[in-house]
């Protein structure tokens, strides 16, 4: 609860994967993706209920296993490719509603987002508060700048590729342009049921680093985020020993 306000956490975490098999349920660094979405809502102060929407019974088990609650299996027709991320939220608070308890606030956290911290949720939520915001949507600054992007006639003709935007200048110069990460997404209940968006003209960026952003979808987005896990072990580690001495 956070300035008197419920707050649900909501994981999505469908059975099919095909970009990555069992994708919710791969063992990254020993554990399995979604837990890592698991511990860092449960360990959130503002957070007051963490619940699973699934329809696969291993994926049910595993977030029950560490922590998570598991209170209904996903509706089939919410569990296809072509279904709607907040139709699924929208499920999952309609639910708790006619079977549990109502809340006010929903925050949407996809397992495919490893590196976000509980820290991250934290200040997005205050961040909610902070700016009288209805929804709060995470982004970072793109990887690559847009400008340096364009289509291509099906001749492959390069001639007007090159934006007129970027003549003679260099990075620095150019606008900062961000991205959606897909790694939170938070809502007034309420504004969610009559928007059926996260986004409006009553919502707030909260800005995440590139490194914290890595959204898993395929292998190499896996090994990526394997990679910035072991180094953000590292750190730890050498700071507790810092510590220590």
């Amino acid at each position: 609860m956070y300035n008197n306000k419920k707050i649900l956490c909501v994981i999505p975490a469908r059975g099919d994967s095909k970009g990555l098999p069992d994708k919710n349920i791969k063992k990254l660094l020993g554990k399995p993706l979604i837990v890592y979405s698991i511990e860092q809502a449960l360990n959130s102060k503002y957070i007051d209920r963490v619940i699973v929407s699934t329809d696969d019974k291993k994926i049910a088990d595993i977030s029950r296993k560490y922590g998570a609650e598991v209170p209904f299996v996903r509706p089939k027709k919410l569990a296809t490719d072509d279904a709607n991320g907040v139709d699924v939220v929208l499920h999952a608070i309609s639910w708790m509603e006619k079977n549990i308890e109502t809340f006010d606030i929903v925050i949407l956290l996809q397992p495919t987002s490893p590196l976000r911290t509980t820290e991250d949720i934290n200040n997005s939520i205050k961040l909610l508060f902070l700016k009288r915001a209805q929804t709060i949507v995470s982004i970072c600054e793109t990887e690559h700048h847009p400008y340096w992007s364009n289509t291509l006639p099906k001749n492959g003709n390069m001639k007007n590729f090159i934006r007129k935007e970027i003549i003679n200048k260099n990075r620095q110069q150019l606008p900062t342009f961000y991205r959606l990460n897909g790694a939170i997404y938070i809502a007034y209940c309420n504004y969610l049921k009559n928007l059926k968006g996260f986004i409006s003209k009553r919502t707030y960026a909260y800005i995440m680093s590139q490194e914290r952003s890595v959204d898993i979808d395929d292998y190499i987005d896996f090994e990526i985020a394997k990679i910035l896990l072991k180094k953000r072990e590292i750190k730890c580690i050498k700071m507790l020993e810092l510590y220590h001495d």
